[in-house]
């Protein structure tokens, strides 16, 4: 090993690349050229004496040495994060990015539009709402909070429970018109539905229309709930939503009321060295407030 050779550059770059899986996003990421990443991560293997990743055509993966030296760069990285956080403190306002994780239905029918109000509070602080169909991960720097509508786990992690929502059966009148209104559970059956793409659910959660009908006949499938909401609101079929959609505003309204009713949890998760970080700080706060004056939220 070279290890007096070894430099924070190279395994911050290393890090971009193990979180980014291929050398171009990475690069991107980093706005670097791909040549300075391939050969700073060349330099940093040469250092070590032993190679980090397994490449294939897929890209890169790391392997058991690159498992090892991700974890300790990656508490390196949070306590840099938060040296500059106590550093950045003199400063009067918060500022810089903060980049908030989540599912693609709260962010865009829920988040996107109250996230005014803080970009309002805090000018200083750019948001970054991203959606995914899966988990996104904190701890790798994927987002900075992560919302999610289960317990997230990793080392150095907070989580907190914010509260359930519901889920409720939709429907658009121009559906009732052609198909009749079912007026119990049972009848159901002779329905159609609106409902994901099973082999492309990332997340066991959102499997919530099993859990309110037995076998539903689902004639229209997305891995967006935007679309599954658009598509029963054009009469496609019956669609199981989130409260927090507000899905009324798009002309559904609601069916079998007393009858169906899902619940599922939202989490909000930080890493433990990121979260008095002040601008990530103002968002988890500003999200605490504005899930637990939610009545859609029932508290725990």
């Amino acid at each position: 090993m070279q290890l007096e050779q070894l430099n924070w550059d190279d395994l911050r770059i290393f890090l971009a690349v193990a979180r980014a899986g291929n050398l171009a996003k990475a690069a991107k990421k980093l706005r670097v050229d791909q040549s300075t990443v391939s050969r700073r991560i060349a330099q940093l293997e040469y250092s070590l004496g032993a190679s980090l990743f397994e490449r294939s055509h897929a890209g890169l993966s790391l392997n058991s040495f690159g498992q090892h030296l991700l974890q300790s760069a990656e508490d390196m990285d949070n306590g840099f994060a938060s040296l500059t956080a106590a550093l950045d403190q003199q400063n009067s306002a918060p500022h810089g990015p903060v980049r908030i994780g989540t599912m693609e239905g709260i962010a865009s029918l829920y988040l996107s539009s109250r996230l005014v109000d803080f970009n309002r509070s805090f000018p200083g602080i750019s948001v970054e709402l991203v959606t995914s169909a899966h988990q996104l991960y904190v701890t790798r720097r994927e987002a900075d909070v992560f919302l999610g509508f289960f317990k997230p786990h990793g080392k150095g992690l907070d989580a907190e429970l914010m509260g359930r929502f519901a889920l409720h059966l939709y429907v658009a009148d121009s559906y009732l018109e052609r198909h009749g209104q079912p007026m119990s559970v049972a009848e159901l059956a002779q329905h159609t539905f609106v409902g994901y793409i099973d082999d492309l659910i990332q997340i066991d959660a959102v499997r919530w229309l099993e859990d309110a009908v037995d076998r539903p006949n689902i004639v229209f499938h997305s891995s967006s709930m935007v679309a599954q909401m658009f598509a029963a609101a054009a009469g496609a079929g019956i669609v199981l939503l989130p409260e927090f959609a507000d899905a009324q505003r798009f002309g559904l309204r609601r069916l079998l009321e007393d009858d169906v009713r899902i619940t599922r949890e939202l989490w909000l998760s930080v890493h433990r060295e990121l979260r008095y970080v002040p601008r990530v700080k103002e968002a988890v706060s500003f999200l605490q407030r504005l899930l637990r004056s939610d009545p859609g939220f029932a508290q725990v």
